[in-house]
């Protein structure tokens, strides 16, 4: 296996673009990209560009009269049909929608090709994490569910056992949909709790179906949660799964809208907080999974103040340089920030909350405490499932 990381990039996903008043800017994307060259870090990894997924690699997880809707949108949006979510305010159909959805679709499925053959160690695809795409629908800004095609694609490969470690602000739904009944895939997601967000999926009863019963695993946590109850969450459930479960590659997807600042949800998560899990993650890889990681980006709408800084972290750890948190943000790249966006753009690489501090679930359970309520629920309804003491 080499130990050079490789960072997919192909400058045409910038063009995956809703339109001028959506949330999904694609100038987060220009704007990490543009950091990463900034901090050297395009020095320590290999910038690959995969080919677009074909429909032969999309099948492995959409129907095909979806993906012939997605390219009778992307030919003519308007004539979008809305049944499979497309043209809706969520998914407006744009011209080329097809071509550059596949596209960020390959770096996924590029990256785990790399990472299964022993191409690379980690390979990461910020473009990536388009969690909520389902099998013959589009949802919440997601067309082509690149996640879920990178995992299908390792299990063609020979893979037996992936693990796929969710921590976006909004439930993992498409990615759990498409492994529902596959006891090859262990997916876990940490999202705010669906009573107050989208997609209202992801209560922890939500534990899979048939031969695969307890390989979804779905943390579910209060609005509002800071720092110390997020890494506590996470570690609370995710070691403890890893090593029953053994996996062959981890695939994680590192949504950075659980921020405090980013404006579509409710949790209050730090930038030092997302750089410990990502750290987390790495550790993970190491110690259950071989070293091999699949490292996709996701949601984040705060694009200019989080975004960039938290998947240039994802970038730099996986290049074996993590970027310190006091960083000093060259001056290059802020005003690069100001003539994109009229936005200035962040000094350093931290909130100022590193080392951020948390508590081991070992150390106590509080009954009165909702985090702890949450973390509880996700342990009593999984673990015994997979002969494991909640």
């Amino acid at each position: 296996m080499s130990g050079r990381a490789q960072l997919m990039w192909d400058e045409a996903v910038t063009g995956y673009d809703f339109g001028r008043d959506h949330p999904m800017d694609p100038v987060r994307l220009a704007l990490t990209r543009s950091l990463v060259g900034a901090l050297g870090l395009d020095r320590e990894v290999e910038v690959v560009a995969a080919k677009a997924a074909g429909e032969s690699t999309l099948r492995l997880v959409h129907r095909e009269d979806y993906i012939d809707a997605v390219k009778a949108a992307s030919a003519d949006p308007a004539a979008a049909d809305m049944s499979y979510g497309l043209g809706t305010l969520d998914d407006p159909a744009f011209a080329g929608m097809h071509e550059v959805s596949a596209l960020i679709a390959g770096q996924s499925v590029g990256a785990a090709e790399a990472v299964w053959r022993g191409d690379a160690a980690h390979a990461v695809n910020f473009a990536g994490g388009l969690h909520h795409a389902m099998p013959g629908a589009a949802s919440g800004f997601c067309v082509y569910n690149d996640a879920a095609l990178a995992i299908a694609r390792l299990l063609e490969l020979g893979a037996e056992r992936v693990a796929y470690i969710d921590v976006d602000v909004h439930h993992g739904d498409g990615v759990q949909a498409a492994f529902w009944e596959d006891p090859r895939v262990l997916t876990i997601s940490l999202h705010e709790h669906p009573r107050t967000l989208f997609p209202q999926t992801g209560w922890p009863e939500e534990t899979g179906a048939g031969s695969a019963e307890g390989s979804a695993v779905n943390v579910a946590l209060p609005a509002g949660t800071g720092d110390a109850g997020w890494l506590r969450a996470f570690h609370a459930v995710v070691p403890e799964l890893l090593a029953d479960f053994r996996p062959q590659v981890l695939v994680t997807q590192h949504g950075a809208d659980t921020h405090f600042e980013d404006p579509l949800a409710h949790l209050a998560v730090s930038l030092d907080a997302q750089r410990a899990v990502q750290v987390a993650c790495h550790e993970l890889a190491h110690e259950y999974a071989g070293g091999r990681w699949v490292a996709l980006g996701g949601g984040g709408y705060a694009v200019v103040e989080v975004v960039p800084r938290s998947w240039t972290h994802l970038v730099g750890i996986a290049a074996g340089r993590e970027v310190e948190p006091e960083t000093v943000i060259p001056e290059g790249w802020r005003q690069e920030v100001y003539a994109r966006t009229r936005q200035l753009g962040p000094v350093r690489m931290t909130d100022g909350r590193w080392p951020v501090g948390w508590a081991a679930w070992e150390d106590g359970y509080d009954p009165a405490d909702r985090l702890d309520q949450a973390v509880l629920a996700t342990r009593r309804a999984v673990f015994p499932l997979r002969g494991m003491l909640a």
